[in-house]
Parts: C-alpha cells; structure tokens; sequence
C-alpha cells in the first residue's frame, strides 16, 4: 500500500514538473530588447579593452626582457613584427532603433480635389 501512494505523488509531481516545461515565455518587450542590446554592446566593448590591456602588458613584459637581457650580456632575439595594439577608446551606447516614419499626408484632400475637376452629368 505504501509503494503504491508514493508512486502516484510521484506521477501527479512529474505531471505538474511536464506542464511547466511546455511553457512559453510572452515575447520581451522593446525596452528589455533594447537593454539586451546595450548590455551586449558594452561586453563586446569591454572584450575590446581586455584585449588591448594585453596586448600592453605582453609589449612591456617583451621590451623588459630584452632590456634584462641585454644588461646581462645575453642575447636576445630581436623584435617580431605584430599588429599594433588596437585602443578601443571609450564606450560609446548603440544607435537606438529608428524612430518610427510619420504617416503620409492624407489622401482625402487629393480625391476632394479630384472629384471637383470631374464633371456631373
């Protein structure tokens, strides 16, 4: 008997658990869509600005090696040529969507207009 009950709270468990995961989400609104962008905007910027900070560092780590080096009398290779390192600068927000178009005039003026050149029989 006591399998049995602790079966059927299980089923009755997985049912509830089954529903929610069929769920949908109601779509974001423009403002979440908007700050969704800008958050993806300042990560990639900050990528940027990772990346530069490294390519710094691995600059003074090389130029302070060779300097070691050579003030003890050891050879060092000389120099590879790399891209320069490439400044981000600072960040600047994405370019909100575009504001809607205004409608056009309103053709009704037009067809009065038009209405008056016909001639009535």
């Amino acid at each position: 008997m006591r399998c049995s009950y602790s079966i059927s709270i299980l089923a009755i468990t997985a049912a509830m658990l089954a529903g929610s995961v069929w769920a949908k989400l109601p779509a974001p609104s423009d403002e979440a869509k908007e700050k969704a962008a800008l958050a993806a905007a300042k990560t990639a910027w900050s990528d940027k600005v990772s990346a530069y900070q490294t390519c710094q560092s691995m600059n003074r780590v090389a130029d302070s090696y060779r300097k070691t080096a050579k003030a003890a009398g050891k050879p060092a290779s000389a120099p590879v040529a790399t891209p320069a390192c490439a400044d981000p600068g600072p960040f600047v927000p994405p370019v909100a969507a575009a504001a809607p178009v205004a409608p056009a005039a309103p053709v009704a003026p037009a067809a009065a207009e038009a209405a008056k050149a016909t001639p009535k029989k």
